[in-house]
């Protein structure tokens, strides 16, 4: 007893146990439901992927930036210029 106007629900079936279903319905049924996990494990699959990709970039921006710093950081050539340049002068 639905109410006017209210949708109707698909009920799961098992077609094995359903009478008047032909072979070949059988197998359609069974090859809907295959491609209908395929789909759903290719979503999984994806979110992971982006979450993973975007890790990846994580870690990689983090070290190109630390590489950065720490290049920018160093003023060994800077100390190897200034003694050349005295050892320049006082020659």
């Amino acid at each position: 007893p639905r109410e006017p106007g209210e949708a109707a629900f698909a009920q799961r079936i098992d077609p094995s146990r359903e009478p008047g279903l032909s072979p070949e319905q059988r197998r359609l049924m069974a090859q809907v439901e295959y491609v209908q996990r395929q789909r759903a494990l290719q979503r999984r699959l994806r979110s992971r992927n982006v979450l993973l990709a975007l890790g990846i970039g994580a870690v990689t921006f983090g070290i190109y930036g630390y590489t950065f710093y720490s290049v920018s950081q160093e003023r060994f050539l800077d100390e190897l210029e200034q003694e050349a340049e005295a050892a320049r002068a006082r020659a």
